[in-house]
């Protein structure tokens, strides 16, 4: 009975930033529930590497070139994508970027806009654009990424747009799953610490940032990609049935001091 919950048989699933980290260990995850994935990315390039790493494992996917921070073509991508296979049942939108070190202070607005842009608006494009036909459709799930960044203030990188941009995603979150509740579709994010992608492990070899990250960790380690794609699993599936609106968070210990 509990196992069948997690079976994503029969059903299609959409994920932005699907190339490569999260969103290609997502892919991989739900590719084992049963379901059926598209995957886009802003880089051809990625997108090409990320597809041929699902072949490699015997997985077949759908691949689209997508940029989150074009409305329109974010649109199209939705209408095209519940043309082709009858219904988006799923999407996680994971699209996001992480600049560099910059104090608010002295953030250009090119810099502010561009992380805001990305993290905040794409995600909210994609919710909306997918979110519409599953409001048709009376059902859905949508599992946006957020971060353990919208919850607290990292130390010591300045990262005051990432940050900003992760709240807003979590209360965005917030106030879909209640609009959408009624009509049958669910939303809830995943909030994950640093993890070991592209993304972050530019900190990694910094002897003024990774020390500290681990100093205020408990479990003394960054999470896998694998771990965050679990609990998307589980978020995205009828295991989570009764959950909307919720911010998981998968952080290795790091918000709770």
């Amino acid at each position: 009975m509990y196992l069948k919950k997690f079976d994503l048989s029969g059903q299609t699933a959409f994920i932005t930033g699907g190339g490569r980290g999260i969103g290609l260990a997502s892919a991989e995850a739900l590719l084992e529930a049963g379901a059926k994935v598209v995957i886009s990315d802003l880089d051809p390039a990625v997108l090409a590497s990320g597809r041929e790493a699902l072949a490699a494992k015997g997985w077949t996917v759908d691949a689209v070139a997508l940029d989150v921070t074009d409305a329109d073509a974010v649109g199209r991508a939705a209408r095209e994508a519940n043309e082709r296979h009858g219904g988006v049942d799923i999407l996680i939108a994971n699209a996001g970027i992480a600049w560099p070190d910059t104090g608010g202070e002295d953030m250009s607005d090119e810099v502010w806009r561009k992380v805001i842009d990305v993290d905040l608006n794409g995600c909210y494009w994609s919710c909306r654009e997918f979110g519409r036909a599953m409001l048709q459709r009376g059902k859905g799930s949508i599992v946006t990424l957020g971060s353990m960044s919208g919850l607290i203030s990292n130390k010591p990188q300045r990262q005051v747009h990432y940050n900003a941009a992760k709240a807003g995603v979590h209360h965005m979150t917030k106030s879909l799953a209640g609009e959408w509740a009624p009509h049958g579709v669910r939303v809830n994010a995943v909030a994950p610490t640093y993890v070991d992608t592209p993304m972050s492990r530019g900190g990694f070899d910094k002897p003024e940032l990774f020390p500290v990250w681990m100093e205020m960790t408990p479990m003394k380690r960054v999470a896998r990609a694998d771990e965050i794609a679990s609990a998307i699993l589980f978020l995205a599936s009828d295991a989570a049935s009764a959950m909307t609106g919720a911010v998981v968070v998968v952080d290795c210990g790091y918000t709770i001091w």
